[in-house]
């Protein structure tokens, strides 16, 4: 009885953390994801855009260290309300920040006071991930996560994307006036809708956690044995990855809205373009990564993935064409991303819950968010530095140059890393043949089958 009493608690929680989702979804969509065009409109250079695109990232992830140490003290559901609020708070900041700017109150440091409550509100949120995923662990059942996370996030992009065009067509519509109204609006509709995301996140139910003597191991004893474990060698092959991937998408914003000239409408619907590509596939890459696995998953999307930056070199060569030739070429671009990193992400999300014990989700989680946020830094500090040099590189300017070394920089350790990673669980065979049948068997009417 009282297991079915607690089976229900967390299907209605399950249900409950999709409402949730789609609340922070509007946050994202309208706040986070206009955050490098904001501060472009505050008079922030490209430097700038490397350090707001990767020192919150990594300040956020060493900050869940620190979580860790009243998950054994607190509720994980407590610790992640109290995150969720302090976040909502956040973003009356940084809108007073844009107010200053525009009453010419501290104009010249406003780049660097948006930094400072940016990182703040990416502390906040970040800091409450291991407790966040442990707990969505105890709630999601053994074997199903790529059917729930792909359903949830399919429901929370939806959101996003509406989000996100609603943000884009107001700022465009305040561009030629006053732009910081547009952008008081969609912050302050960022403010509510994390506020609505805290109360869902007190409505779920938390499973009893238990911890067993042992199971702790500190950051230092992790990096020391990660070359000699799966989970250590995934996570250094993820960091690499993206360390190469932020050294040219923070600037994709910025070659759109300065070297492009894109309004902001032209802006969002190239952005949203991946959004909708990651919509249409999650729930048939959910499919796959829990028939054929996760490794399976990740190796098919990680190689493909370096070709994203290259794709948007070649975009220059486009310039002197029609401007809805340029834009097509970079929705296509964006389409074909959102294709591949929705199934990545997906792949690593679920790779953890199934390559790590329950008492140790926590931590490993913090560690590999660490490193997650140390390849953003580095990445993005990299693509900061090298784009705001003046030289020209084979006729190419700094933008163009740093699409060219994040091509390189990301081809290398799927190559080099994959190949030793192993399959947490048993799934079916997936080889050349296998993917001979899929590519045949894919009459229109099958793909619509697996996109419901």
């Amino acid at each position: 009885m009282k297991k079915a009493v607690e089976e229900r608690l967390k299907r209605k929680s399950r249900l409950t953390s999709v409402k949730e989702g789609a609340a922070y979804a509007v946050s994202d969509g309208a706040g986070m994801r206009y955050i490098i065009p904001y501060a472009l409109s505050l008079g922030a250079n490209n430097a700038h855009i490397g350090i707001l695109s990767s020192l919150p990232t990594l300040i956020g992830q060493i900050a869940q260290l620190f979580t860790l140490k009243y998950i054994e003290t607190q509720s994980r559901k407590r610790i992640v309300f109290i995150g969720v609020l302090l976040q909502a708070i956040m973003w009356l900041l940084v809108l007073f920040v844009g107010g200053l700017f525009y009453f010419n109150v501290f104009k010249s440091s406003a780049p660097l006071l948006l930094i400072a409550v940016y990182t703040l509100l990416t502390v906040f949120g970040a800091a409450i991930v291991p407790a966040w995923i442990s707990w969505m662990r105890d709630i999601v059942p053994f074997g199903t996560y790529g059917h729930y996370f792909s359903g949830r996030s399919r429901i929370v992009g939806t959101v996003t994307l509406s989000a996100m065009l609603f943000a884009g067509f107001l700022l465009d519509h305040f561009k030629q006036t006053k732009v910081f109204i547009g952008f008081a609006i969609i912050f302050a509709l960022s403010f509510a809708a994390r506020m609505i995301s805290a109360f869902y996140m007190k409505e779920q139910y938390e499973p009893k956690f238990k911890f067993h003597d042992g199971y702790y191991f500190n950051i230092w004893q992790f990096i020391s044995k990660m070359v000699h474990n799966n989970f250590g060698r995934f996570t250094l092959f993820v960091c690499l990855l993206h360390l190469g991937t932020f050294i040219a998408s923070p600037f994709f914003a910025v070659y759109m809205l300065n070297r492009l000239d894109f309004s902001y409408v032209s802006f969002t619907v190239v952005m949203l373009s991946s959004t909708v590509s990651m919509l249409v596939f999650l729930k048939a890459w959910g499919k796959f990564s829990d028939r054929y696995g996760t490794l399976k998953t990740m190796k098919l999307c990680g190689y493909l993935i370096s070709l994203v930056p290259l794709m948007w070199f070649f975009s220059y060569f486009l310039i002197g064409f029609n401007h809805y030739v340029l834009l097509g070429y970079l929705i296509l671009i964006e389409m074909f991303s959102g294709f591949l990193w929705a199934g990545f992400n997906l792949a690593t999300s679920n790779f953890i819950l199934e390559d790590v014990t329950q008492e140790r989700v926590p931590l490993c989680v913090a560690y590999y968010n660490i490193f997650l946020g140390l390849g953003l830094f580095i990445g993005g500090m990299i693509g900061g530095i090298v784009s705001s040099l003046s030289f020209s590189f084979f006729g190419l300017g700094p933008l163009l140059f740093i699409f060219l070394l994040s091509f390189l920089c990301r081809i290398i350790p799927p190559i080099f890393m994959l190949p030793i990673l192993k399959e947490t669980r048993k799934v079916d065979g997936f080889g050349v043949k296998q993917a001979k049948e899929l590519v045949f068997s894919l009459t229109p009417s099958r793909i619509l089958r697996m996109l419901k």
